[in-house]
């Protein structure tokens, strides 16, 4: 039997202040649970991997301050990176520069976000993801969520997770590749790497599909 695969999109001024954990209830009311949120970090830098994270939260120890990544302090973020770990169950993928360049950027996340879910030890019986799409392949029922990480907490939990773990991903890139600033920047294409970038080349890490690599990129 196919598994679904539906889109929740609404308008703007719809969006709670935060998010919530209703739609995991709702889906537990029907007989769908437990529920996992996964998110994705990485999609818009130049160099570094795409990380996914699946989190299946405990109804009863959701950690405080749960929120979309990007509204958070790095210092917020990790505290509840540990919260979350200590709490829930975790599964955390990623795929590289050369998977990315291999396939395309949309892709590489949709498939390091499966293999997050398969990760989990907890099997899911549904998947809320943050976006428009839905991984194919999961092994159950999907929906997207439009803004999912500002409301619904376990895709809130999932982006922090991705977060934490590709910024400390990023900081270790920095010794291996010194120079380009991965430890600031996190590979994003900011002044001082498009400057580094200039001055070394690029490296192992960089995307090469992207600009300013792809041959087309000066037109």
């Amino acid at each position: 039997m196919p598994r679904r695969a539906t889109t929740d999109s609404p308008l703007l001024f719809d969006l709670p202040v935060g998010p919530d954990f209703s739609m995991e209830l709702s889906a537990r009311r029907a007989g769908q649970w437990p529920v996992a949120g996964a998110d994705e970090a990485g999609r818009g830098p130049l160099a570094g991997p795409v990380v996914a994270a699946a989190v299946v939260l405990d109804p009863e120890r959701i950690p405080e301050g749960l929120h979309d990544s990007k509204q958070l302090t790095a210092a917020r973020r990790e505290a509840l990176f540990v919260e979350i770990l200590s709490s829930a169950v975790v599964s955390v993928a990623s795929s590289g520069a050369r998977r990315i360049d291999s396939t395309d950027i949309r892709k590489a996340s949709l498939d390091a976000m499966r293999r997050a879910v398969f990760g989990l030890t907890l099997r899911p019986q549904l998947v809320l993801t943050d976006g428009l799409d839905v991984p194919p392949g999961l092994p159950c029922d999907g929906r997207a969520v439009v803004k999912g990480d500002a409301r619904v907490l376990s895709i809130a939990a999932a982006s922090i997770v991705a977060k934490v773990v590709r910024d400390r991903m990023m900081a270790c890139a920095d010794t291996s590749y010194p120079g380009y600033g991965f430890g600031t920047h996190a590979g994003y294409g900011t002044e001082r790497h498009r400057e580094a970038i200039g001055a070394l080349g690029p490296c192992a890490l960089h995307r090469m599909t992207f600009r300013p690599f792809r041959p087309d990129a000066a037109e």
